[in-house]
């Protein structure tokens, strides 16, 4: 079975993605596969960048295909923030609640029309000779406070457009059909079944 591995110690990135690669066949490992593999390191000024970087690690330690997602959310209000600095928002050892604490206090006082956000995925696949790119973006508002328990990171606080409910309140079926990091994953899609069939040598490297 050809292999992809998944440039990511976030295992909530890692469940959705599984559950959104389930129908290509592939076997889809982690870095749990590979307890040698070096820190990931997030230092990039935008998304594409980090997810490149992570991609490129991965691959170059693996010898096999990986796919890295650097996603966040961007706050028109806020002037994008906290974009890239999304999971170390509030400090760099910050727990999800924290950060979501840190925004809202940001956003106190601040009307509905105003609190316009984005979620934005930017995945990177990496092979031994190409590099390819998906970017996927959900819209939405952001609470007044934090609901629902399925979801992670900002899902709480965030209202996609066209829901009343936030991302941790809807069902993770719902939530993967409409997410940004869906919709990048299926722009991903063909480019990981032309990249991987093609290479053949590559994907049936063991780890």
């Amino acid at each position: 079975m050809k292999k992809l591995v998944l440039a990511t110690n976030n295992s909530h990135k890692t469940t959705e993605i599984k559950e959104l690669l389930a129908d290509t066949g592939l076997e889809i490992l982690t870095l749990a596969d590979f307890p040698k593999m070096p820190p990931l390191i997030e230092d990039g000024q935008t998304f594409r960048d980090n997810a490149l970087k992570k991609a490129r690690t991965v691959h170059l330690h693996s010898h096999l295909p990986a796919l890295a997602d650097d996603s966040g959310l961007e706050v028109f209000y806020l002037a994008m923030r906290p974009g890239v600095r999304s999971a170390r928002y509030a400090g760099e050892n910050a727990t999800d609640e924290q950060n979501n604490k840190k925004l809202l206090d940001e956003l106190r006082g601040v009307a509905p029309r105003r609190r316009g956000a984005q979620f934005r995925s930017v995945l990177a696949l990496v092979g031994p000779d190409f590099a390819e790119i998906s970017e996927g973006l959900c819209r939405g508002t952001i609470a007044e406070s934090p609901r629902g328990t399925n979801g992670f990171g900002y899902d709480p606080i965030f209202v996609p457009d066209g829901y009343t409910e936030t991302f941790a309140e809807l069902p993770s079926e719902e939530k993967n059909r409409i997410s940004h990091r869906a919709k990048s994953v299926k722009g991903m899609k063909a480019s990981i079944r032309t990249r991987i069939d093609a290479d053949e040598g590559l994907s049936r490297i063991t780890r």
